[in-house]
């Protein structure tokens, strides 16, 4: 009877506790489980390493092999790496030139803003890396294969066109043919064992071995659903998009007034819109001041009421002005230099060029502004009375010239007067 008891006591599930609770950086980016040191992974040929591992995850990266004892697996972890944050930035430029879409950017942009304004840890500045090297794989590799069969197609052409039904043009009317449909299976069956970029440029029989081997097994089908759904719900698109609209509508509130007061001069000889203009200015620089922090708040707790709590920022600013300081100057210095794309019209095909240089120039500052507001919020104390008020004495001439420079802009600018209202240093980052 004891040994049957006791072996209910172990199958008898339990309630859940305060003591099961997993701390916020955990659930924000969970660790993946241990590899063992000595595992048949070791030994496992080239071709294993490029397909899908078995410790992958698409909310972390798979853990970095010891750089001794396996130096290879250790290098193309840091190709994958690199590889994945050059395809994060493209992809951002990718939705960022897009209307409407390029919400999506932002809120990626706030969404890392976020998690590392509420842990103040650098590694939580790119949530989706994990996944980038896939949807980069898979766009490299597809678009390396379309230039092939493009210029057998434009070979193609030129062969009917000069030499139409003749051997030579139906004969690369064939190749053309044979070459889509090979490239095709080619790259469904890159896909299908996982779309990393190496698969692309991998021999299509060893794609296909490993496929027939899979299926065999009966039960390749639901895993790949089930990674495909895992997939696109490891994107998070709805509360990305969610969060960049209500991050934009917080931040443009608080500006408006101020800049339609500053756009106000039409005529110099009027005093009453010179007025309004330098009230306008004088305005810009107290809310620019604030506002890349009220947007961190925002980021951080996910609450469109945050971006109304100006208090709270103030106090915060009290606690590491010099901090702050420091990331409102990156953060604004980074910024003016875009003004000078938006010096003449951009063509819709020349935009997807310029977008990239938009996302590299705000992703850091972002990042720092969270730094920033994190350093703040951990700190109970004030910093010393003196360095606050030299702080924001500094800040106001600075951010002064700022708001001077964009004075100009209007006036030199193809969008004239609506430039002043786009503010890409926390609003939509794209150069239209």
């Amino acid at each position: 009877m004891s040994g049957r008891s006791t072996l209910t006591n172990r199958i008898t599930p339990r309630e859940p506790s305060d003591d099961d609770a997993q701390p916020i950086e955990s659930l924000l980016a969970p660790e993946s489980p241990p590899v063992p040191e000595d595992t048949e992974a070791d030994l496992l040929p080239i071709e294993d390493l490029l397909a899908e591992q078995k410790y992958f995850s698409f909310e972390s990266l798979p853990p970095f092999p010891h750089p001794l004892r396996k130096p290879f697996h250790a290098a193309y972890w840091l190709f994958e790496l690199a590889f994945g944050v050059v395809s994060l930035f493209a992809l951002l430029a990718f939705l960022a030139a897009i209307p409407i879409v390029n919400f999506l950017a932002l809120g990626y942009l706030l969404d890392a803003e976020g998690r590392v304004a509420r842990t103040g840890k650098l590694r939580y500045a790119m949530p989706l890396l994990p996944l980038a090297p896939k949807l980069g794989g898979i766009a490299l590799g597809t678009w390396c294969w379309w230039w092939v069969v493009r210029l057998v197609s434009d070979a193609a052409s030129d062969a009917a066109l000069i030499a139409p039904g003749s051997g030579i043009a139906i004969a690369w009317r064939i190749f053309l043919t044979a070459l889509t449909v090979g490239v095709s299976i080619h790259l469904v069956l890159a896909i299908a064992r996982g779309g990393r970029l190496g698969l692309f440029f991998w021999p299509t029989p060893l794609n296909g071995v490993w496929l027939w081997k899979q299926l065999r097994r009966g039960d390749y089908a639901d895993r790949a659903g089930n990674a495909v759904r895992d997939f696109i719900a490891a994107l998070r698109l709805r509360h990305h998009f969610w969060l960049g609209l209500r991050g934009f509508a917080g931040a443009f509130a608080w500006l408006f007034i101020p800049t339609v007061l500053f756009a106000a001069l039409n005529d110099t000889s009027k005093p009453g819109q010179v007025i309004l203009t330098l009230l306008g200015g004088f305005l810009l620089v107290l809310t620019l001041s604030w506002v890349p922090f009220l947007q961190a708040r925002f980021a951080a707790e996910n609450r469109l009421s945050a971006m109304l709590e100006l208090g709270k920022i103030r106090e915060l600013f009290r606690r590491a002005p010099i901090v702050w300081f420091l990331a409102v100057v990156v953060l604004y210095a980074l910024a003016l230099p875009l003004y000078l794309f938006k010096l003449f019209e951009v063509p819709q095909d020349m935009g997807w060029m310029l977008t990239p240089i938009f996302i590299v120039s705000i992703y850091p500052a972002k990042i720092l502004i969270g730094w920033a507001y994190s350093r703040a919020a951990n700190k109970t104390r004030r910093g010393w009375l003196i360095v606050r008020w030299v702080c924001r004495l500094a800040l106001l001439p600075l951010l002064g010239s700022y708001v001077f420079l964009l004075f100009f802009t209007p006036a030199v600018g193809a969008a004239g007067r609506a430039i002043l209202f786009q503010h890409h240093a926390v609003l939509l980052p794209w150069p239209f």
